[in-house]
């Protein structure tokens, strides 16, 4: 009769992978699946998820230490999704009309005699080349971080960890202002006006030309997955880039910084010209970004358990 340290022994040979490990990662997926069931219903991504995961995992030694290297980006991920069974109005009363009066103050254009937000000016004056170039900055903004963490990944794992755990410690910060700081997207005002309507789903805005220019749905697909529409302030999207364009800068990547600044000032114009964020929601994104970064770089600089605890991270996928 074997032994189960004999079983063990066989199937960390035979996969890489002691039979402990392996039985840790199979009760956290089949839990995952559970608790996603239980909160939100199932969903294809969950499962597309989870297998990604495990066959990484158990894949081969360089791509398990992909896999678990991007657990910070599933993380981030997961809690995007739950929020879904916790509306940010349930906890705070959204700010429609206020957000919009202050925008109008601060950055309002006069047209035809009228004060009019940003938003409103390029409601009324689309223009195709913007729509199509708005739209393609705007897919840049889950592909680039994405694809230059993979980069880093390569290059620098210890500049992937600070860049992957900046990331997700900055939209943290994004998820408990949504909170906080219900906030409806100026789309809203143009379809709902003032009122607070519970419920409301996602919206293309003026992401609709493009998808209307190309015959395509893409944009309609990414929307209807929203996990909440009053979730404006800060705009996440205008602090992803800032994140690459910083850790580009400091990995000295040359003309390829240049390519993430123009990306970057691409969709801080994109936010604002397809109604789906107002110039403040884009200042305050900016402003989440660099406060993430130097919380992060502080917390590095102390070497206290933040510190210690990431160095050991960095150190299991090297």
């Amino acid at each position: 009769m074997r032994t189960t340290s004999t079983v063990a022994s066989k199937t960390k040979k035979e996969t890489g992978v002691s039979a402990k490990a392996a039985l840790v990662v199979t009760a956290i997926s089949a839990g995952y699946l559970l608790l996603s069931y239980v909160l939100i219903g199932f969903k294809p991504e969950q499962l597309l998820l989870v297998a990604l995961f495990n066959s990484l995992y158990y894949l081969s030694p360089v791509t398990r230490k992909f896999a678990l290297g991007y657990t910070i980006f599933m993380v981030f991920w997961i809690l995007f999704d739950y929020m879904k069974a916790f509306p940010n109005y349930w906890f705070n009363e959204v700010h429609i009309k206020d957000l919009y009066e202050a925008e109008k103050a601060f950055f309002g254009v006069m047209y035809d005699g009228v004060a009019l937000t940003p938003n409103e000016y390029w409601l009324r004056h689309p223009n195709t080349a913007l729509d199509i170039l708005s739209g393609v900055f705007y897919l840049c903004w889950v592909p680039v971080p994405m694809g230059f963490a993979a980069f880093l990944f390569f290059k620098n794992r210890q500049q992937f960890i600070y860049f992957s755990l900046t990331f997700l410690l900055v939209n943290i910060m994004g998820f408990v202002v949504y909170y906080l700081y219900p906030a409806a997207p100026p789309w809203y005002i143009q379809q709902y006006g003032f009122d607070f309507i519970a419920h409301t789903p996602g919206n293309m805005a003026g992401l609709a030309r493009f998808d209307a220019f190309f015959g395509i749905d893409l944009f309609r697909g990414m929307y209807a997955k929203g996990s909440n529409v009053f979730a404006a302030m800060p705009s996440l999207h205008s602090a992803y880039p800032l994140i690459v364009f910083y850790y580009g800068l400091k990995n000295r990547l040359k003309w390829v910084n240049v390519v993430f600044g123009v990306i970057m000032g691409g969709i801080w114009f994109a936010a604002v010209y397809s109604s789906h964020h107002y110039v403040l929601d884009v200042l305050f994104g900016v402003v989440c970004a660099a406060t993430g970064i130097g919380l992060f770089n502080w917390a590095m600089a102390r070497k206290g358990t933040v510190y210690r605890a990431v160095q050991r991270f960095i150190k299991a996928i090297e």
